[in-house]
């Protein structure tokens, strides 16, 4: 994937630090699920307050990745990288020290984590605009592929916990933030086509744009589900199957870079193939992973076989929507990947607050997965809509000459 035309197009240095950054950054954003099975037990929660305390980070970082596409577009996105980076470790120090004492605090903190998951409108747009519309796929799949944070605190955060205590958790996940940020101030670098800054009422133009919304569409499927089942697989594991914290964790991780290593994938295989081509058989795969899994295979390992096998369909999908996103929007992406990365924290939430509360109402997590699948083919089948008319128009609103991968 890596040919040496891709190597000459951009600027390494910049993709290496936002990576790292986005890496580090989801790492925190997830963490109160990794922590969530020793949380539970301390506060006595219920299956719905669990799955609503992994969702709020989700939904945090979804609200706030608008304001951060926003910033990336005024003041650039190395800057608000710095901004968001300052808050989050700001925020793990100030909860360590004080210390987290009752569910509503834990909550509190989900809030700040948030931030972290904003990180996804800076560090996309930061490798993006160093790239010709050729190479877009593989440059924002391996940028993007810092989902796979989401499985360091998977396969760190339940073993230091039951070191440590999850409260020392917190305090510890500043380090690894600290290295990151240190990287990314000393290498990341403003691509020098940086549109100048617009007025707000511009930005907002963008949601006049049906295009902007099917995007917007498509990704709260693919990232939601990447997302929220990142966030609520330590809890499954350890709900469904008996599995100890630990364990579970390292199911949860495998899971994660699965689907995290098919990312990059996902955005290649677009550039050769198409986004629509790759993003239609993302989504039937996605749902029949996501259907088989609802009906709770007989062991952990086969259940682990095929949340694997969802979340590698949903890494690949949101690789593909991240290649077809700039070849639409290119002095947009800001702004655009802001508004697709809030809604695919959006379907995030959903998800992890569906699947506790449809086990807590039924006993099992059943028709959370089942109406999640069914969104897969409803967004399947509003792509099969809309296909012959973006390949029609988009080359002309791109002004592009035949470059264009759809």
């Amino acid at each position: 994937m890596l040919d040496r035309s891709f190597l000459k197009a951009g600027h390494a240095p910049t993709l290496l630090a936002s990576f790292l950054y986005f890496d580090l950054s989801f790492m925190v954003w997830v963490l109160l699920g990794p922590l969530g099975v020793a949380i539970a037990k301390d506060f006595g929660l219920t299956p719905a307050e669990k799955g609503f305390m992994v969702a709020v980070p989700v939904l945090s970082g979804a609200l706030l990745r608008l304001g951060a596409g926003l910033l990336v577009d005024h003041i650039g996105p190395k800057r608000t990288g710095i901004i968001g980076q300052l808050i989050v470790m700001g925020g793990l120090l100030l909860a360590w020290f004080l210390g987290v004492n009752s569910y509503d605090q834990v909550l509190a903190l989900g809030v700040v984590l948030g931030v972290a998951g904003a990180s996804f409108a800076v560090a996309l747009p930061l490798a993006s605009r160093w790239y010709p519309p050729e190479h877009q796929g593989l440059a924002l799949g391996i940028a993007g592929a810092g989902n796979s944070g989401t499985a360091l605190a998977a396969l760190f955060a339940p073993g230091l916990a039951q070191a440590f205590g999850w409260q020392n958790v917190i305090g510890l996940a500043a380090l690894p933030l600290a290295l990151a940020f240190v990287v990314y101030v000393i290498f990341a670098k403003d691509a020098p086509n940086r549109p100048p800054p617009k007025r707000l009422a511009e930005y907002l133009d963008v949601l006049k744009v049906r295009d902007a919304w099917w995007l917007m569409g498509l990704y709260s499927v693919t990232f939601g589900g990447f997302v929220g089942l990142s966030s609520s697989l330590t809890i499954y594991f350890n709900s469904e199957y008996g599995l100890p914290a630990v364990t579970a964790g390292f199911f949860t991780a495998a899971c994660v870079f699965a689907g995290s290593f098919l990312r990059p994938v996902g955005g290649a295989l677009a550039d050769r193939f198409g986004g629509v081509r790759t993003l239609s058989v993302v989504y039937v795969l996605a749902a029949l992973g996501l259907a088989l899994t609802s009906f709770q295979p007989g062991s952990a390992w086969l259940a682990l076989a095929l949340v694997m096998f969802a979340m590698m369909a949903l890494g690949a999908g949101n690789g593909a929507v991240f290649q077809l996103a700039p070849q639409r929007f290119g002095r947009e992406i800001g702004v655009v990947t802001g508004l697709v990365g809030m809604t695919g924290g959006i379907g995030g939430f959903y998800l992890a607050s569906s699947l506790g509360w449809a086990k807590q109402v039924t006993g099992s997590y059943q028709l959370g997965l089942l109406a999640f699948a069914g969104l897969a083919l409803l967004a399947l089948l509003g792509l099969n809509g809309v296909k012959a008319r973006w390949r029609r128009t988009w080359p002309e609103l791109a002004g592009a000459t035949g470059a264009l991968r759809l």
